[in-house]
């Protein structure tokens, strides 16, 4: 599926995930290497958990980040 962000560098970020588990992450734009570490940390692990760690984290006082973002896009994931 395919995540439309908001108040981040990142444009959209496309999720792979079956039985609640995270196959692949990719992000459009933003940091490159932030995330695509943040893509493979994220792999193979439950969904359940990245949304856990990384609800909520802020970026530069935006009230969102990327990572908060992949949890948002994880929270509607499939």
């Amino acid at each position: 599926m395919t995540y439309k962000t908001k108040g981040v560098c990142c444009n959209e970020i496309q999720v792979d995930v079956s039985d609640g588990i995270i196959n692949e992450v990719k992000f459009s734009n933003g940091c490159d290497g932030n995330l695509k570490a943040l893509a493979e940390l994220a792999k193979g692990r439950p969904k359940d958990e990245i949304i856990k760690s990384l609800s909520g984290i802020n970026c530069k006082n935006r009230g969102t980040s990327c990572p908060d973002q992949l949890a948002k896009a994880l929270k509607v994931a499939e």
